[in-house]
């Protein structure tokens, strides 16, 4: 079973910087595609940053230029650093990854953390 725990979330205020962090748990697994994403309520859960095992990333426009997602392979874990931060980046932030176990019959996964509050106070 993999299980992914995040860390790093807090009050912040604006201009400021936070650093997420997801780790990977388990054994004989390896992630494909990892992503960070963020939800507020009454609004749907949106992808903020993803990265593949090719170091391909993408961001959603609101993001860019001031957050980056980084990946660690041989640490199983990735992490999202965000700097000059708004009020509007608030919301609680999850980590999802995708990869594929060695064994089993199932070897395709994906999983959430448990989430994280960032609150960016202006």
């Amino acid at each position: 079973q993999v299980q992914l725990e995040e860390s790093g979330g807090g009050l912040v205020q604006a201009g400021g910087s936070l650093r997420l962090s997801c780790a990977a748990s388990g054994s004989m697994f390896r992630l494909n595609a990892m992503g960070w994403y963020r939800q507020v309520a009454g609004k749907q859960r949106e992808a903020v940053a993803t990265i593949t095992d090719r170091d391909s990333t993408n961001y959603a426009d609101s993001v860019k230029g001031r957050f980056t997602i980084s990946r660690d392979n041989a640490k199983n874990t990735f992490s999202l650093q965000m700097n000059s931060l708004k009020p509007e980046d608030t919301a609680v932030y999850y980590c999802n990854a995708a990869g594929s176990r060695w064994f089993g019959r199932d070897r395709n996964f994906e999983v959430w953390g448990q989430g994280t509050l960032v609150t960016v106070s202006s």
